[in-house]
């Protein structure tokens, strides 16, 4: 049965007479992480699958919802996380897996399915990509559309909803309208800027989300979902510049630019990596436009209406300034990747481990020292010897890698899971641990880890600076001693910068 809210969606109930309980799945991703919020805010009880547990710990809702550990590829995990479930939100997505990511996304969908259906649960809500008929759909457009035929013939009854371009801070389209627009205000351009589009905000996709919960059961089928406007990719940078407060910008399409190309160039320019500039850019190759379904009629549109762009580009530049970005496409987990190892783990024993350690004590206090830690990255920078950092990042976009674009989701406080540039935070124990994890290409895994404790002697503070690698074979040790000679530059200025003005070297 169904209740309404205070607001004006309502709110499924479970045969107990208690809110429904509703799956989360992708919680690290950009949709999960928000839709949590949302169905919390609605009054549902909710239950989350990850891969990462820990990755969650320092989420502001972690501790309304129950967290269940493991792989949505493992038939056991499926089973505790979907047992006594309502609703099932089906948010994974293989994207920047390399290689056959089609065949692993429509494996990971028969299994949950299958596991749903014998769980018992009551409903499957599944978010796409549009498919224009007549048109044919790109590999990843299609991976997701084979998704949805697998949730469904699962017979558990199944909303499939499809949306093109999200517009809101943190989402790669947006990152790739953002950054595209703001940064060349002359460009050359592939043809694909000339195909129509529908744009549509995340909060009207959160709405649809969550309103799809209370659809009636005997309700299943796949239902486009679009913003109020219409443009073509070009108009749509022209609108993103004017809402921006930017210049009109000049947009001369020409048909010389293969994919791969315009996948290397969004590449380059934008923080989204070539691996994902790649599948997006070829899902452009069609019209992006909602078909007429029964979807407003299930699910009204909010008071006053669905989202213009300019408002949707409005809220999200605002969030971005204000350091409230609260899921970013960057820090969601890939799926079918093993267990990450740590640099402590027993199976590095015996084995070659280089490390670059430098220990700084300064009379700044601890707090002021983390402070510093903790705002890393982004626009904040590294040390005086940004150049280097710089001249690394080019070269890992270079090499199809993610680069310092990624930036931070706020700029002072970090989290476990964030990105930060070409780093991912492991470990953080404010204020006295904090692990990044390299996601830069190389022959080998890294670390680089800052330990901050007080120092009895000063009153002040002592700072350990660690950089950990682990070669993979020739190559690998060929790497570290390469790039060995840029330690003695980087490293330091780095240390020194964090503890303060007043400092000096440990004997």
């Amino acid at each position: 049965m169904t209740e309404l809210l205070t607001g004006d969606l309502p709110l499924l109930k479970s045969t107990d007479g208690r809110p429904a309980l509703c799956l989360v799945t992708g919680a690290t991703g950009y949709i999960g992480g928000r839709l949590i919020v949302e169905l919390l805010r609605h009054g549902y009880r909710v239950r989350v699958l990850a891969r990462n547990p820990e990755r969650l710990k320092d989420h502001p809702w972690i501790d309304q919802v129950e967290v269940v550990g493991g792989d949505a590829q493992d038939a056991k995990a499926l089973s505790s996380a979907l047992a006594g479930v309502d609703v099932a939100y089906y948010l994974l997505h293989a994207l920047m897996v390399k290689g056959d990511f089609e065949t692993l996304e429509r494996t990971m969908a028969s299994q949950f399915g299958s596991a749903a259906k014998a769980a018992s649960v009551r409903r499957l809500v599944y978010l796409g990509g549009i498919i224009s008929p007549g048109q044919e759909a790109s590999p990843h457009l299609q991976a997701r559309a084979d998704t949805g035929s697998l949730l469904a013939d699962s017979g558990v009854p199944t909303i499939e909803l499809r949306a093109g371009v999200v517009i809101g801070s943190g989402s790669a389209s947006f990152e790739m309208l953002r950054y595209l627009t703001e940064r060349l205000p002359v460009m050359t351009t592939p043809k694909w800027v000339k195909n129509r589009i529908q744009p549509i905000a995340v909060r009207d996709v959160l709405r649809y989300l969550v309103g799809a919960a209370a659809i009636p059961e005997q309700v299943s089928g796949v239902f486009d979902i679009g913003g109020p406007e219409v443009f073509t990719y070009a108009d749509m940078m022209q609108a993103y510049a004017k809402a921006a407060g930017l210049r009109k910008r000049w947009i001369i399409p020409v048909p010389v630019l293969t994919p791969r190309l315009s996948s290397g160039w969004v590449g380059l320019v934008t923080p989204v990596p070539y691996t994902l500039a790649k599948r997006l850019v070829a899902s452009l190759k069609n019209e992006v436009v909602a078909q007429p379904s029964e979807i407003r009629n299930l699910i009204p549109d909010p008071p006053g209406g669905l989202t213009p762009l300019d408002r949707a580009v409005k809220l999200a530049l605002v969030k971005i300034k204000d350091a409230r970005v609260e899921t970013r496409w960057s820090d969601a987990s890939i799926p079918g990747t093993p267990s990450e190892p740590l640099p402590t783990d027993p199976d590095w024993a015996g084995g070659s481990l280089y490390k670059d350690v430098r220990v700084v004590r300064g009379l700044d206090p601890v707090e002021t020292v983390w402070a510093r830690v903790e705002a890393i990255g982004g626009d904040n920078g590294y040390s005086t010897a940004s150049w280097a950092w710089e001249l690394r990042g080019l070269a890992d976009k270079l090499v199809g890698g993610v680069g310092l674009r990624r930036g931070r989701r706020d700029p002072n406080l970090l989290q476990v899971g964030d990105a930060v540039d070409f780093w991912r935070v492991e470990e953080l124990q404010r204020p006295k641990l904090l692990r990044l994890r390299a996601e830069m290409k190389m022959p080998g895994l890294a670390w680089l880890e800052f330990g901050v404790e007080p120092d009895a002697e000063t009153g002040g503070t002592i700072l350990t600076q660690v950089a950990i690698y682990a070669p993979h074979g020739l190559l690998g040790h060929v790497y570290w001693w390469l790039v060995w000679p840029m330690h003695g530059l980087v490293f330091p200025s780095m240390a020194k910068t964090a503890v303060g003005k007043r400092f000096f070297q440990r004997a």
